[in-house]
């Protein structure tokens, strides 16, 4: 692995503390709602150049990526959808499986006339990224996957069996029930478990957020995304059947989650992957590290892997 990527990840490590809330979007950003796929996406498009979608993950929105979408926006077209039901877009009863999302990133990206883009992900989005990279990998050229697995990929099976994860088998009904007016107390257990430290996951984030999971039907559509990790499993094991991607990636982990298993995952899956652990970090990398977590995104992005 060339050497940049460390280098610049140990000085932004040292320089720069935690964002501590959430960061609006630059302002020449611009917000559309896309109908693509039988969902309606809520999309923050702006910058010029060549583009990058950034997808985000549960507990979270694509507010998440403000901070690295003002960087990349200088020199490219910053593209960052609320994943099919959550945050501000609609949430169809059904469509959770990662395919079925794959097919909603690349209606997406036709509705912009965008023929192709990187990449970054994160969690949840790395599941939706995969599967659009394997249902189109024309369409990708650089691949940024961060601190979380891929259902049915490499040692998936090892990985559910944590206690730590039981949350991918709560849903239905009465999970729905018990969480009901609890929405801040079921995702401070997330930010708190899954972060080296949970003050870095600031009180005006965690308020944002629980604000958007507490609207009508929100937690609804957010358990659906763990209900469909079986036949996720099913459709990424017939995806990887057919061939492993080629286009370069970035396995990105936190030295206090994923660290190096994220690039485990994605060799099973991919040819050509840097591995990278972020130090002093658990799951949450854009919280408790964003400066080495941009300044490592932007290095590999740029080529400089």
């Amino acid at each position: 692995m060339n050497r940049l990527i460390p280098g610049v990840l140990a000085a932004a490590v040292l320089s720069q503390p935690a964002i501590a809330q959430i960061e609006p979007f630059p302002s020449d950003f611009r917000v559309q709602a896309v109908q693509t796929n039988g969902a309606t996406l809520h999309v923050r498009i702006g910058g010029h150049g060549a583009a990058v979608v950034l997808l985000h993950g549960y507990g979270e929105t694509g507010d998440m990526w403000a901070p690295l979408a003002a960087d990349l926006a200088r020199t490219r077209t910053v593209v960052v959808p609320d994943l099919r039901g959550m945050g501000l877009s609609s949430r169809p009863e059904g469509g959770y499986d990662k395919k079925t999302q794959g097919r909603d990133i690349a209606g997406l990206l036709d509705a912009l006339a965008i023929e192709k883009a990187d990449l970054v992900t994160h969690d949840i989005g790395n599941m939706v990224g995969y599967a659009f990279a394997a249902q189109n990998p024309q369409r990708v050229g650089r691949f940024v996957v961060m601190d979380a697995p891929l259902p049915g990929i490499g040692p998936w099976d090892d990985i559910v069996r944590s206690r730590a994860l039981w949350h991918f088998s709560f849903q239905g009904p009465d999970a729905e029930r018990l969480v009901a007016g609890r929405e801040r107390i079921y995702l401070d257990r997330f930010w708190n478990e899954f972060s080296a430290d949970p003050k870095s996951f600031g009180e005006a984030s965690r308020d944002h957020y629980a604000k958007l999971y507490a609207q009508p039907g929100a937690m609804h559509a957010g358990f659906n995304q763990f209900a469909a990790f079986d036949q996720d499993a099913l459709d990424n094991k017939e995806f990887a059947a057919k061939g492993k991607l080629t286009m370069p990636i970035l396995a990105v982990g936190g030295d206090k989650s994923f660290g190096p298993t994220m690039a485990v995952v994605m060799r099973a899956a991919a040819t050509d992957v840097t591995e990278l652990v972020v130090p002093n970090s658990g799951h949450w990398l854009m919280e408790e590290q964003p400066a080495a977590t941009m300044a490592a995104i932007r290095a590999f992005l740029d080529g400089k892997d």
